[in-house]
């Protein structure tokens, strides 16, 4: 990413005149639209459309791309705001949301497509919950800060209705295990009191970062 928040986007390789590089340069003299394709996983890839290349700097071996507003290639629609600006912010929000595939992507990867809680192996009923929120400036969406959980515990989890501690224990709040209620309340949440979590990541470096979890924790008991 430049300075001014856009994408670079190397060469094929180290010749600028590979044929390549040279189809990107007439892109760019032809403001000619592209399909831009995020790597997620390896093998998963997310399109972006559609997107310009705004400069060229064969020193670096690497162009300056620019994602835009669809509506903006459409004559019969007015955009009133400046190329270069539009293109900035438009950029900035596609790579926020690409980001925010990817970790889930991600994260439910590393997680083997389960809830950490309860072991739910329904890919399109699970999420990546963050554990320090995205606002916060160690909030990144990365893995060591990520949890696979199905929506019934992500959403327990942000209310903090549950907390997990930094040696991977949940603890559910006071208060709801007093409740009374239904099947649900008592297995899908006041039985995971005291336990821990059910799967983690297989690779050290991608499992809950103690430190997040320790910050998320205390939030979780003040809220108690």
């Amino acid at each position: 990413m430049t300075q001014d928040g856009l994408l670079l986007y190397r060469y094929r390789g180290t010749d600028p005149m590979h044929h390549e590089n040279v189809g990107l340069r007439r892109a760019m003299a032809g403001s000619v639209p592209l399909v831009y394709l995020h790597g997620i996983t390896p093998g998963s890839y997310l399109p972006q459309w559609p997107v310009y290349v705004v400069a060229d700097d064969p020193a670096s071996l690497a162009v300056t791309v620019a994602v835009d507003d669809p509506r903006a290639i459409r004559p019969d629609l007015a955009v009133d705001v400046a190329d270069e600006a539009r293109r900035r912010y438009v950029t900035r929000l596609a790579l926020h949301r690409l980001h925010q595939v990817a970790f889930r992507q991600r994260v439910i990867l590393a997680y083997r497509q389960s809830c950490a809680l309860c072991r739910l192996r329904h890919p399109e009923l699970l999420d990546a919950a963050h554990i320090l929120p995205d606002g916060h400036p160690l909030g990144a969406p990365v893995v060591p800060n990520g949890l696979a959980l199905c929506k019934l515990h992500h959403a327990a989890f942000d209310r903090n209705i549950l907390g997990i501690r930094p040696d991977l224990v949940v603890e559910v709040r006071p208060d709801i295990l007093e409740e009374i209620d239904g099947p649900m309340l008592r297995h899908g949440l006041q039985e995971l009191n005291g336990r821990s979590l059910v799967v983690v990541p297989r690779l050290a470096i991608q499992r809950p970062n103690r430190d997040h979890l320790e910050e998320r924790y205390e939030l979780f008991r003040g809220t108690g």
